[in-house]
C-alpha cells in the first residue's frame, strides 16, 4: 500500500474500533491496481452519517442525505459514505431515495462499472465480488449487472464509459456497448454541465481519438452542443496529434475543425456553460490562430497577443500544418521577450502628458496617439523614454 492510502489508514481504524466496517472504494482502488497516480481516496463504511459524526470531532455535511460526510483528519479531508442501496432514479441521473445498509457487497452492486466496484481494507486486501480485477486485467469497461439498468439509472454513465476509454485506454465490453448505443437518447435528460465535465476529461485523455470515434459510432454527438450532424468535422479533428494540449487548446482546435463563424463561437461555448474567463481565452486563441494561418507574426501581433497566447497558437498552428519545428516556437518567444514594451502600461507616457504637451482636452485623438506611440516604440522609431517620445511626437505634429 502507498500514499494517500497510508495517511487514511487511521481513519479506517477509528471506524473499525468503533465497531463498523470501513474500506477504500472506487476510482482510487482501481487506479492503485493500475499503478496510476492517486490524488485522493474515498471511504465507504457501515456506519451511518450520524454514527460517523459521533466518531470524528471535525466533520462537514456535504451530502448527508445521500450518506456522505466530509471528515477532517490530520490536516486532510476524507469523504466517507455509508453503504447504501438506491431507489428508483429521477431524471435518469439521481436516485429518488437511498437506504443505508450494513452490507459492502450490496453497496458495490449499485456502482457503474466492475472496475469501480472494488473495495480494499486497511491491510491492502482487495474485496472484489463482481470480478473488477479481471476487467482491469483485460482492460474492459463492463457494467455491474445489467448494462441497460445501470445506464437507465444514470445516463451520464454512458459518457463516463467513453471518458474511461480515453483516460485508461480500455475498451467497452460488447454487452455494455450495445446498451450504450441503444440508450444514448437518454443523454438529453442530463445537465450540460455534467456532460461538459466528462467531455473535457475525455479530450485530455491519452486515447481521446478512440473515445471520439465511439462518440460518433454511438451518436452521442447528437446530444452535445454544436456537434450534431458534424461527423466529418469531428473526423477531421481525429487526424491531428494533440498530445500535450491544454483544455482550452483542445476546445480551440475543435472549434477550428467545426468551422464555426466568429460570431457563433461564444454562443457555442456558452451553450456548453464554459466559464466567461475560459471563453475569452479561447476567443483569443481562435483570433490569433486565424491571423497566423494567413500570415507570419508581426511585431505588433506578438506584442498584443503575449507570451502564453503565442505559445498556444503556435502549438495549434504546428499541429494543423503537421510541423515539428519546436525551435520556431522558441524563436518567436525570444522575439517577444526582446520587445521594448510588453503592454501599454510599459509606455513611458500617459494621456495626461499628451494633453499637457499639446494643450488639448481629451478625446479620440488620445487613444490614437498612444497607439501610434506604442507602434513607433515597437518598430524602433523612438526609444521608450518620456523626453524622447515628446520630441518625436512634436516633430511628427509639425510634418
Amino acid at each position: 500500500m502507498k500514499e494517500p492510502f497510508l495517511s487514511a489508514v487511521p481513519v479506517l481504524t477509528q471506524l473499525e474500533d468503533a465497531g463498523y466496517e470501513a474500506y477504500f472504494v472506487g476510482g482510487s482502488v482501481r487506479d492503485y491496481l493500475l499503478n496510476k497516480q492517486i490524488s485522493d481516496v474515498d471511504i465507504a463504511t457501515s456506519a451511518t452519517p450520524e454514527e460517523v459524526k459521533a466518531i470524528f470531532p471535525k466533520t462537514v455535511d456535504i451530502g448527508i442525505e445521500h450518506g456522505t460526510v466530509l471528515v477532517l483528519y490530520g490536516q486532510k479531508s476524507y469523504e466517507i459514505t455509508t453503504f447504501r442501496t438506491e431507489g428508483d432514479y429521477q431524471d435518469f441521473r439521481r436516485p429518488k431515495e437511498v437506504a443505508f445498509i450494513r452490507n459492502l457487497k450490496e453497496d458495490l452492486k449499485r456502482r457503474d462499472f466492475t472496475m469501480n466496484a472494488i473495495a480494499m481494507d486497511k491491510t491492502g486486501q482487495v474485496i472484489d465480488p463482481y470480478n473488477g480485477q479481471e476487467a482491469i486485467k483485460n482492460r474492459l469497461i463492463q457494467s455491474v449487472g445489467n448494462a441497460e439498468e445501470r445506464f437507465s439509472e444514470d445516463a451520464l454513465r454512458m459518457m463516463r464509459a467513453v471518458r474511461f476509454v480515453s483516460q485508461l485506454s480500455f475498451h467497452i465490453n460488447e454487452d455494455t456497448m450495445t446498451a450504450l448505443k441503444k440508450l444514448t437518447p437518454l443523454l438529453r435528460k442530463i445537465a450540460i454541465e455534467r456532460k461538459r465535465a466528462e467531455f473535457e476529461k475525455l479530450l485530455l485523455g491519452e486515447n481521446w481519438q478512440e473515445a471520439l470515434r465511439i462518440i460518433l459510432e454511438a451518436n452521442i454527438n447528437a446530444y452535445l452542443p454544436g456537434l450534431k450532424n458534424k461527423p466529418l468535422q469531428i473526423e477531421r479533428l481525429l487526424t491531428y496529434n494533440c498530445k500535450g494540449f491544454t483544455k482550452e487548446e483542445m476546445w480551440s482546435i475543435l472549434i477550428f475543425c467545426l468551422q464555426i463563424d466568429k460570431k457563433n463561437i461564444e454562443v457555442l461555448l456558452r451553450e456548453w456553460r464554459l466559464p466567461v474567463k475560459e471563453i475569452k481565452w479561447i476567443h483569443q486563441l481562435i483570433f490569433y490562430l486565424e491571423v497566423r494561418l494567413h500570415q507570419e507574426w508581426s511585431i505588433y501581433d506578438l506584442y498584443k497577443a503575449g507570451c502564453s497566447v503565442i505559445e498556444a497558437v503556435e502549438k495549434l498552428y504546428h499541429v494543423i500544418n503537421d510541423l515539428h519545428d519546436s525551435a520556431g516556437i522558441q524563436e518567436l518567444l525570444e522575439q517577444y521577450h526582446k520587445l521594448p514594451i510588453k503592454s501599454s502600461k510599459d509606455v513611458a507616457i500617459t494621456g495626461s502628458d499628451l494633453m499637457q504637451w499639446f494643450n488639448r482636452s481629451g478625446g479620440p485623438w488620445l487613444k490614437e496617439t498612444l497607439m501610434k506611440t506604442e507602434q513607433a516604440i515597437l518598430d524602433g522609431k523612438v526609444i521608450n523614454d518620456k523626453r524622447k517620445i515628446k520630441e518625436w511626437l512634436l516633430a511628427c505634429s509639425q510634418n
